[in-house]
């Protein structure tokens, strides 16, 4: 049987730590969540890899460092509410979930939303709350919300997620351009948004009413 909690333990020293990440909650959050479950079966020897891996629907979840760079980006201290955009296979949202009072995820695909709400119950998590439907226009009924972590490469920050930011709220999103996609973190102040790069990254787009067209 594979040791998942040993090889969790290296990745957080060794990718996250190593590489950066120095929020102590979001090193053990992600310490603490077994990747490994929100994986198919066969794709599990490869739980702790650095690399982002296939989920189905043409999606993946993302690589360690990303899930943490955005957690640390978001400056989460317990007491947040914060929105999802891109549930995936849950795995970001059960970390988030460890670091905020309250999480609302929304997933384009309806069976990835399922699989992650199966997973998620299973490891008790009760702080989530799943919905269905066009990521790119938030949930307006429901902010505005002090963080806001977007798992899908954007050609520009989508204006309904901006509007459903609090003042002082952080939002991370991956935009796009020619050569790579741009993870960025945009801070909401008095005099408007401020904006700053944590690097390049690489993610599906984001396809919606703020984002890309559908290309089917």
């Amino acid at each position: 049987m594979a040791d998942y909690a040993a090889r969790r333990a290296r990745m957080v020293e060794r990718q996250l730590r190593a590489r950066g990440i120095d929020d102590e909650r979001v090193l053990a959050a992600m310490g603490e969540v077994p990747r490994e479950v929100f994986l198919p079966a066969r794709r599990r020897h490869r739980a702790y890899a650095d690399s982002a891996l296939p989920i189905g629907e043409e999606q993946t979840i993302s690589q360690p460092w990303i899930v943490a760079a955005i957690c640390q980006a978001l400056e989460l201290r317990g007491g947040e509410r914060v929105l999802e955009i891109g549930t995936g296979s849950g795995y970001s949202t059960c970390v988030l979930a460890r670091l905020a009072a309250e999480v609302i995820s929304v997933e384009r695909y309806e069976r990835l939303s399922a699989g992650a709400a199966e997973m998620l119950a299973g490891l008790g998590v009760e702080n989530v709350e799943l919905l269905v439907g066009d990521g790119s226009r938030g949930v307006p009924d429901r902010g505005p919300f002090e963080a806001i972590a977007v798992h899908a490469t954007a050609p520009a920050p989508p204006p309904a997620l901006l509007a459903q930011l609090a003042d002082d709220g952080r939002m991370v999103v991956p935009i796009a351009s020619r050569s790579v996609d741009t993870l960025t973190v945009l801070w909401r102040r008095d005099e408007g948004f401020e904006a700053a790069s944590l690097g390049p990254c690489r993610f599906v787009p984001l396809i919606g009413e703020g984002g890309f067209a559908n290309p089917f």
